[in-house]
């Protein structure tokens, strides 16, 4: 049993007492963000706590069902929040369907991958093991996801007119496009690239740093830290590739012209 110490209601309201600091800066910068960090302050506390009681629910109930629920309530919120992201967006449901399909893949392959050969939790659907790891792997899918599809909206616009003069020219969509979805699928592989550079030796990363603040080892804790890393990259991978294809195909039409038409 690892001894972990226990938060008390005034250490939290010692540490948020610095959110003053951000608030004072907002107000005398006139950066007019002091209201917003509030809020957000507001919005955190009241969505982890809630999270928290139905996760020890959900936990306890130890039924495979109401976990493929609430990761299924967890991927939709994270698909909705990237078909939203984009500074240009697919019109009608377009946009949260290829995000979906997105998340979907980039977590199934992933969590599947992990909880069938890494972690092999007993049962295999465990919520503390399978909730927990998806949890983790949705931050990072859509992180890269919601860059990629950014990537992919805004330089097709921003392409356009080369695009449709290659078109013109009797290129296939696939090859007039290409550019646009190397650079998009590398801005979105970036983030996770620089926080694999920097473990370790620039940050101790937040899964590690928890695990041995609740007594565990830190070569053990590492040894969860580095598979991790492994599957947000993965997961980062496989939802960069498929958001990109996936919007470029609803960017196009059997005739291999250019849709823009269906963009707001």
């Amino acid at each position: 049993m690892h001894d972990m110490i226990s938060l008390t209601p005034f250490d939290l309201a010692m540490a948020a007492s610095l959110m003053a600091v951000d608030a004072a800066a907002s107000i005398l910068l006139r950066l007019q963000l002091h209201r917003q960090l509030v809020w957000a302050a507001v919005r955190m506390i009241v969505q982890l706590s809630a999270i928290g009681f139905v996760l020890r629910f959900v936990f306890a109930l130890n039924n495979p069902l109401a976990t493929l629920m609430i990761i299924l309530v967890m991927a939709a919120v994270a698909a909705r929040e990237m078909a939203a992201r984009p500074g240009r967006r697919f019109k009608g449901l377009a946009g949260l369907t290829v995000a979906s399909g997105a998340v979907l893949l980039a977590t199934t392959v992933t969590a599947g991958l992990a909880l069938t050969s890494a972690i092999r939790p007993v049962p295999w659907y465990d919520p503390k093991y399978a909730v927990s790891l998806v949890g983790i792997i949705l931050g990072s899918v859509l992180n890269a996801g919601s860059i990629t599809l950014d990537g992919v909206v805004s330089g097709v616009w921003r392409e356009k007119s080369s695009i449709e003069a290659q078109l013109g020219l009797g290129a296939a969509f696939h090859s007039a496009t290409l550019p646009v979805l190397r650079e998009a699928v590398r801005r979105g592989l970036l983030p996770i690239i620089n926080q694999m550079s920097a473990a370790g030796l620039i940050t101790l990363p937040g899964i590690m740093t928890g695990q041995i603040l609740a007594g565990v080892d830190p070569l053990e804790a590492i040894k969860y830290q580095i598979l991790l890393m492994f599957l947000l990259a993965g997961a980062s991978g496989v939802v960069a590739l498929s958001v990109a294809y996936l919007a470029l195909a609803r960017l196009s039409d059997p005739r291999q012209r250019l849709r823009l038409d269906r963009l707001v």
